[in-house]
């Protein structure tokens, strides 16, 4: 998730939007031919290697088995007749039974690093075996990982709201305006330790799927968990020095992870959590020496503080927590000033250490996570492994979850093993140390290409913007090496998702503003520029789509691939922008989870809307994929005003088969001002454990004549009632059978 009102535009480059890729090529001859064949497309989804492979363990249902959940703006979970939801956790439950029960009034008095924290979005589920071991098979105990993304509504675990947090009256987000006071130090351990992850033991009853509360498999990995700097052999050393601190001089060791959105799993059975929006938690307080222009651009480019507010200025985007103490390390970590004569006197260098996939093993609590830098650093989303095969490389796929960001793409050097299931952090510095980081580069006639990052690239050694010194740097600082060889800047990529049919990649584009999508700054990836019907939520591509692509030969190591739109997001009402001619009951906009069932092929797609949400809450949608190449060629009829002046253009892209109402369908509609992002199926699909964040999220700060805007769960009868909480939910039907089908 990211939120647009506090999203700066960081890629400044001048890679080309493909108005001026498609121009070229249509002045090649033999794509000229290519083009006026349809073939663009079409073509390469026939090349030899590549037809569809099937890796599922049923055939894909022709239709949904369920009704359509119509729009709602209840203050409840929605699901389709037959269906039935309870909560497994909400925030600031207890993972041990010697912890008091949350109040829900911010009367604890805990530090919170033995609660479940706030925020609920990426998870996955880890099967335990008789002997305590990982397993792939389903048994009636596992271990439940869930990613903590943000602190955007900390005041409802204070109190009476967050203290020096000046933004009374304002729409929340997750980086409040903090109004330049010392904050509390209790509430800020407890912002702190509510970050990261929650690892939960739950064991399957007769009732259903519970929490086994004195597992000593719970914990939590937080902002603050030691954990391994790990990387290529040969630029350890130098991707150290990018990391060194007061508190670990050497740079081999780092301290917590920062808003985890999308996962990963990995095909050895350990969790990836991915840092998001890690940005914007520092702030630089106090003078000292002057930063090097170099440094300067480096911390631009992730739109991280390079100086300190202005002289004048009463407020700053930021949590405030390096207000408690410039002593304790605990706070002073997230003032990034350089106070002292080098890096190992001050901690100029934390951000360095955040904005990686993180490893964790969920059945070993004694292991040390490892921030994997070899695969880059970014604003995460997700971490998709493509098929494992014997003998072959594996792949994991990544979005940058930012306005004109890119979709990466990381190749181990280790090939696939499956004696390695089970090896823990130890198979993870096998595969996930050494390997080729990618960009994507999405091309006007349905292919693309992955673009290495790699200092021997001239056109890293050649560009301007930033002077790359080895590969370590280039993998510090990778926005500028994907800029430096010409990615395609994408409409904010979010998660990721792997259809186990056929190996083909799917990815959430969640949307974009007016600033970087008019009718001469499309592409056929990002083609649409258009209003709001309803004139009051936004322009530019405010409803998002789904892109797809597959590997050329189905290979993990490809340098080529075939792409087209899965999805349009889109009102019913919208017009031209309707694209994939989506109906009142599967209307949707803004995608951005979305994660494929093994167990029967569907496609579960989650939003995270502002364009919509005047009719209905966000939501959850089910849909039968296709494949690759299955529609064809379309024209996209773009009109918006930009700066009081009506454009019009058009642009050419490849689109999916249309879906219809059979095979997309809304089945959940989510609480008041929550988002619908996080899901895991039980191997039987019979069972979906879905996270509900921030409910209420439009809430003014607990003030007595502007209650909180929703009161979910608590209005449903889980814990104390009164302020909203974040939840993982647990889905299944009534009579036991398979979700969706």
């Amino acid at each position: 998730m990211s939120h647009p009102d506090l999203d700066p535009i960081c890629n400044t480059s001048d890679n080309v939007h493909f108005q001026d890729v498609l121009a070229q090529s249509l002045q090649s001859p033999a794509r000229r031919g290519l083009l006026r064949g349809g073939l663009g497309l079409a073509g390469m989804a026939v090349l030899p290697g590549c037809a569809t492979l099937d890796y599922g363990s049923a055939a894909i249902p022709k239709a949904l088995g369920f009704p359509a959940v119509e729009k709602s703006l209840l203050d409840n979970v929605i699901l389709p007749p037959g269906y039935q939801y309870s909560v497994l956790h909400a925030t600031g439950d207890a993972i041990d039974a010697t912890l008091a029960a949350y109040t829900n009034r911010g009367a604890e008095l805990d530090d919170w690093s033995r609660r479940i924290g706030d925020h609920h979005d990426g998870m996955d589920i880890f099967y335990i075996d008789a002997n305590g071991r990982y397993t792939e098979k389903e048994t009636g105990r596992a271990v439940l990982c869930v990613n903590h993304e943000s602190s955007a509504d900390a005041h409802f675990m204070h109190p009476n709201g967050q203290t020096s947090n000046n933004i009374s009256g304002k729409k929340f987000t997750q980086f409040g305006d903090w109004d330049l006071g010392v904050r509390p130090e209790l509430e800020v351990l407890k912002e702190i330790n509510q970050h990261g992850i929650s690892i939960v033991e739950i064991v399957k009853t007769p009732e259903g799927w519970r929490i086994e509360r004195n597992s000593p498999l719970n914990r939590r990995v937080t902002a603050q968990t030691p954990m391994r700097i790990s990387g290529p052999r040969a630029q350890i050393d130098q991707i150290r020095s990018f990391m060194v601190t007061r508190w670990d001089t050497a740079g081999s060791m780092a301290r917590g992870t920062l808003n985890n959105c999308g996962h990963g799993k990995t095909p050895w059975g350990t969790y990836l959590g991915c840092e998001e929006n890690w940005a914007f938690y520092f702030q630089v307080a106090g003078s000292g020496s002057e930063l090097p222009a170099k440094e300067i651009a480096a911390r631009r480019r992730y739109g991280v503080a390079s100086a300190a507010p202005a002289a004048n200025a009463s407020k700053a985007i930021s949590q405030g927590w390096h207000t408690v103490s410039t002593t304790d390390d605990r706070f002073a970590r997230w003032n990034l000033a350089a106070l002292g004569n080098n890096a190992e006197k001050d901690f100029r260098n934390e951000a360095n250490t955040f904005g990686y996939n993180v490893e964790i093993d969920p059945l070993a609590p004694n292991a040390t996570p490892a921030k994997r830098i070899a695969m880059g650093r970014f604003a995460h989303e997700a971490a998709v492994c493509s098929l494992p095969k014997t003998g072959e490389p594996l792949a994991f796929y990544m979005g940058c979850d930012a306005r004109n960001e890119y979709i990466y793409k990381f190749v181990t050097t280790a090939v696939w093993d499956p004696r390695d299931i089970g090896g823990g952090i130890a198979a993870g510095d096998k595969y996930l140390s050494e390997g080729k980081l990618y960009a994507a580069r999405f091309d006007s006639t349905g292919r693309g290409e992955w673009l290495e990052l790699t200092i021997t690239d001239s056109r890293l050694a050649n560009y301007s913007a930033y002077k790359f010194a080895n590969q370590a740097d280039v993998l510090v600082n990778i926005r500028h090496a994907a800029d430096a060889v010409g990615a395609t800047k994408m409409d904010r990529p979010e998660w990721g998702a792997l259809n186990y049919r056929n190996g083909e990649v799917y990815f959430a584009l969640t949307n974009n503003s007016a600033a970087n999508r008019t009718p001469s700054k499309v592409d056929p990836a990002n083609p649409r520029a258009y209003m709001d019907p309803d004139g009051t939520k936004g322009a530019g591509n405010p409803n998002g789509h789904i892109i797809r692509f597959r590997e050329a030969d189905q290979k993990a190591t490809a340098k080529a691939f075939a792409w087209d739109i899965f999805l349009f997001g889109a009102e019913e009402d919208s017009g031209d922008a309707n694209l994939s001619g989506l109906s009142s009951k599967n209307a949707f906009s803004s995608p951005d989870g979305l994660w494929f069932s093994k167990a029967t092929g569907i496609c579960w797609i989650q939003t995270d809307d502002g364009a919509f949400t005047d009719e209905t809450n966000c939501m959850m949608l089910a849909a039968i994929p296709g494949q690759v190449g299955d529609g064809g060629k379309v024209t996209v009829k773009n009109k918006m005003v930009v700066n009081g002046v009506e454009q019009t253009g058009t642009q050419e892209t490849f689109l999916g088969a249309a879906l219809g109402d059979a095979k997309l369908r809304r089945f959940l509609v989510a609480p008041l001002g929550a988002e619908v992002t996080g899901i895991a199926e039980t191997a039987d699909g019979r069972t979906l454990f879905v996270n509900i964040q921030h409910p209420g999220e439009l809430s003014k700060p607990l003030a007595a004549s502007a209650p909180p805007q929703s009161a979910w769960p608590g209005n449903q009868g889980y814990g104390n009632p009164g302020r909203p909480r974040s939840a993982t939910i647990v889905i299944t039907r009534k009579d036991g059978g398979m979700i969706g089908l």
